[in-house]
């Protein structure tokens, strides 16, 4: 059966707006759950919470969006209705967590296109994943910190309000505890760094990137980087000078890029995990019946992408019909470049001799 890719009634921006509302409200309610109905909610972060509700709507809204469009549309479905198949879950499931482990957490994907550009993305993506499942759950309330009331040295630790376990001041624990912030912080640094080094020795991307696009969001990370820094610079070592005023400050950085989150480069973080389909659809395309050329007989694809390609741009209005009836997805890389030949051969044979004499 194939996917929809018909244009429901509702316009798309309703649409999308309705996906926002309903990330939003889920965000919401998710922080009053998991908060135990704000108790463990510190009002000092509602403008970070505030900023994420925000961001889910965007998300919610430009993901909408983002599946309205036919090609994306049909190529989503057909990745769930490839993954979810009962026959095939069990090899499915294995074959995720190898792509997750490759593609995720070692990013060899990037790996192959420049070992300083590995390096950089590598430092960046784990320092903001590091800092993200930190900084969420406290600013939601999902996760807390209070001293023992028997001991002020002991510091107990509560996950939804359920008691995960507690830890002595100046152990090891401790200080990875309460400086784990830190540590992301000085991996996003170590990858910024690096990518404004790749680029500004590669002349090439220093000529085609834009403003927009590849330097706001180095300087949002490194705003928050070096604000959060300047945070345990100002407690440790100058006894809570501007504290107050470096505190705002970051929280303007953290605030900012939220809100940019759903509208600029960052929304490739939400798109990349539904781009993993691509490789269960190659494999079960390769699996089943091949698409053979109407002009050499050669297979060339798979039926399943050439159909789905064929029902792309029917929905879209491109119209590939031959004149012998067939249609130009049916042919073969290889002919389709013989077929431009010809045809450019026969019209310049058909202006006849050319008066320069050339």
């Amino acid at each position: 059966m194939k996917p929809p890719i018909t244009t429901p009634r509702i316009s798309d921006t309703a649409h999308a707006m309705l996906w926002g509302l309903i990330a939003a409200m889920t965000l919401i309610v998710g922080i009053l759950a998991g908060s135990r109905g704000l108790r463990d909610f510190d009002p000092a972060l509602v403008s970070y919470a505030g900023a994420s509700v925000l961001a889910g709507f965007g998300l919610g809204y430009r993901y909408a969006m983002w599946l309205r469009r036919p090609p994306t549309r049909l190529y989503w479905h057909r990745g769930w209705q490839i993954f979810l198949n009962p026959r095939r879950l069990p090899a499915n499931l294995a074959h995720l967590a190898r792509i997750v482990w490759n593609s995720v957490v070692l990013q060899r994907f990037i790996d192959r296109r420049s070992h300083l550009r590995w390096t950089a993305h590598w430092f960046l993506a784990w320092g903001c994943i590091l800092a993200a499942a930190v900084t969420f759950p406290l600013s939601f309330g999902w996760v807390r910190f209070e001293t023992a009331q028997d001991n002020q040295e002991i510091y107990r630790a509560f996950l939804f309000g359920i008691p995960l376990g507690s830890f002595h001041l100046g152990t090891t624990i401790a200080e990875l505890t309460f400086n784990i912030l830190d540590i992301a912080a000085v991996m996003v640094l170590i990858g910024v760094f690096f990518a404004l080094w790749r680029r500004g020795r590669d002349h090439g991307a220093w000529s085609v990137q834009q403003f927009s696009n590849d330097m706001l969001p180095l300087i949002f990370l490194f705003a928050i980087s070096i604000t959060g820094l300047f945070l345990t610079i100002s407690t440790h070592l100058m006894r809570g000078i501007y504290y107050g005023f470096l505190s705002q400050l970051h929280a303007i950085t953290v605030i900012l890029t939220l809100l940019y989150l759903p509208f600029g480069k960052f929304f490739h973080i939400f798109q990349r995990p539904a781009q993993l389909a691509i490789d269960f659809y190659k494999q079960d395309g390769a699996a089943g019946p091949q698409a053979g050329c109407s002009r050499c007989g050669q297979p060339f694809a798979s039926r399943m992408h050439i159909d789905d390609l064929k029902t792309i741009q029917a929905a879209l209005g491109i119209r590939y019909q031959l004149a012998d009836g067939t249609h130009y997805q049916d042919v073969c890389p290889a002919c389709r470049r013989k077929n431009l030949a010809l045809t450019q051969d026969g019209l310049w044979k058909s202006q006849g001799p050319n008066p320069r004499g050339c």
